[in-house]
């Protein structure tokens, strides 16, 4: 059996591809995994700011397209770039273990956001990202932030930022957790639906489940469904102001979900529990409850804006 997994160029998606490719070895010893390294739209365009010209969406379109032409069995995704509604023909078939789901803050002079002077620059892509920042230190510059983790590290070190915000899985899978500054809480910053997760993307009637099943973990799979259920309740894309998060206590899922505008000012925030049979119904009724509370309006304005 020989299984082609398509990804993109980045250290990154490398990284998360080659992991899945030695995952696949361990469960199985002679299968055949080989890569095939693709450039996206979305790595390619990085003067302009993703929402505008088709959000995340852009870093996958190709992968799926190599899936469709029959060049790739499978893709590999950080699951926050995932839209909560899949297209058409295309299934998350595997979840792997959930690693720090946290945002990170970088600098080069500063421990933390609070050490920040007074208008500092801070680099962020994440309008999630950035109204918390705001609603924390209205004061600060936030400036677009494109670029693979290296780059965007690099442009840091440049002198570019005074800080930046990025993914700590990201940092952790490259080795580069030394950049780390301040390892957010969850109630500092809440993260992104699916941070932290890789997911394994495959044509809805593919026939490699059982060779993907060793691989999934099932506490991940539940705060998947919970997360992006909420998500997909909402409506909201990944680059809107949203983040929700769930963590398993026992055999119970606690979940908060936030809705924010552009600059923090608005605030929607909802939090709840179920038993971990109910992870999607959680998701839901978090994000019904934000509903409630006006949350359709605020992503509209974010929408208009």
């Amino acid at each position: 059996m020989h299984i082609r997994i398509a990804t993109r160029r980045s250290p990154l998606a490398l990284w998360q591809a080659e992991f899945v490719r030695a995952q696949l070895l361990t469960a199985h010893p002679k299968l055949s995994v080989t890569l095939l390294p693709m450039s996206t739209a979305g790595d390619q365009m990085l003067d302009r700011r993703l929402a505008p010209i088709g959000g995340k969406g852009l870093f996958i379109k190709e992968l799926e397209s190599a899936m469709l032409r029959g060049d790739a069995d499978m893709a590999v995704h950080s699951m926050k770039d995932m839209p909560a509604n899949m297209p058409d023909g295309f299934a998350v078939s595997c979840l792997l273990e959930s690693h720090d789901p946290r945002d990170a803050f970088l600098s080069v002079s500063y421990s933390n956001l609070n050490e920040l002077p007074l208008n500092a620059r801070v680099g962020t892509a994440s309008l999630r990202r950035q109204s918390q920042l705001l609603a924390t230190r209205p004061d600060l510059q936030i400036l677009p932030l494109r670029g693979n983790v290296n780059s965007r590290v690099k442009k840091l070190q440049d002198g570019d930022y005074d800080a930046i915000i990025l993914a700590a899985s990201g940092l952790d899978r490259l080795d580069m957790q030394s950049h780390i500054r301040h390892r957010f809480s969850v109630d500092e910053m809440l993260p992104a639906v699916a941070q932290g997760v890789i997911g394994i993307e495959t044509l809805d009637n593919s026939t490699l489940d059982e060779w993907l099943a060793p691989l999934n973990n099932e506490p991940a799979a539940r705060r998947i469904r919970c997360e992006r259920a909420f998500s997909n309740t909402l409506g909201s894309g990944c680059h809107a102001p949203v983040a929700g998060h769930a963590i398993q206590t026992g055999e119970r899922l606690n979940f908060t979900g936030k809705v924010l505008n552009a600059n923090g000012s608005k605030i929607l925030s909802h939090s709840d529990s179920a038993s971990v049979q109910h992870a999607a119904e959680l998701g839901k009724r978090v994000a019904q409850a934000l509903i409630s509370q006006g949350a359709n309006t605020l992503l509209e304005e974010v929408g208009n804006e």
